[in-house]
């Protein structure tokens, strides 16, 4: 239920932001919250320490496509091993499916990103959604849900979760603090990322349900 209650819940958030961002309503408040984050009068310089400035670039390294690719290898070469092959069909498709519908959607939008004035780091392909907090959210989330269905303890299990949706924020976050996204970018790529990550889970639940082919979290694979 909470799965089905994300999916619908990030895919309306998804819609209606998709709406405005293409009406044109949200260019105030993304134009005003980048300005915020800038020092008066001199766009090109970030609020805050030094320090937050390289952090904010080592953080949004996480939802690359090369960090990212390389989590998901070593998450599938550890299911794998342990012949977790619903798992990791699962974490194969999310990934997968994520990009494709990310890079999918920046074509049909085309949005421009904000003016390279903005930017403290580089940035190419078209802004909307923010394939950052889109694939970090598809990508952590699905592998913390899953570390969470495994774990016998609530607190283990709240960790997961919770670390899951910690490390997707930040990455979101550092793309508005870097310049290279809008806030409704970020916004889009976390509420759509959110949903794919759910209508995954949900459709190997209900694979495992149809088959009747329930894993064992104390199997151990052979």
């Amino acid at each position: 239920m909470a799965a089905l209650l994300v999916l619908a819940g990030g895919a309306l958030a998804f819609l209606d932001l998709s709406e405005d961002v293409a009406e044109g309503d949200t260019a105030a408040f993304d134009l005003a919250v980048l300005k915020a984050l800038r020092l008066p009068g001199d766009p090109n310089s970030l609020v805050g320490p030094k320090w937050l400035h390289v952090a904010a670039a080592d953080v949004t390294a996480l939802g690359s496509i090369t960090v990212l690719t390389l989590v998901v290898t070593l998450a599938l070469a550890l299911m794998l091993s342990l012949r977790r092959w619903s798992e990791a069909l699962v974490v194969l498709v999310g990934a997968g499916g994520g990009v494709a519908i990310s890079q999918g959607l920046k074509q049909l939008f085309g949005r421009e990103r904000p003016d390279i004035v903005y930017r403290a780091v580089e940035a190419a392909n078209p802004s909307f959604p923010s394939g950052h907090a889109m694939l970090s959210a598809v990508v952590f989330l699905t592998l913390g849900a899953l570390a969470a269905r495994f774990a016998t303890l609530k607190r283990v299990k709240a960790l997961a979760l919770g670390a899951a949706v910690l490390l997707s924020l930040l990455v979101g976050a550092s793309r508005i603090y870097l310049g290279v996204h809008w806030t409704s970018d970020v916004l889009a790529g976390w509420s759509l990322g959110a949903a794919w990550a759910m209508a995954c889970w949900v459709a190997a639940w209900w694979w495992e349900r149809r088959t009747g082919r329930r894993l064992d979290p104390g199997r151990e694979g052979r």
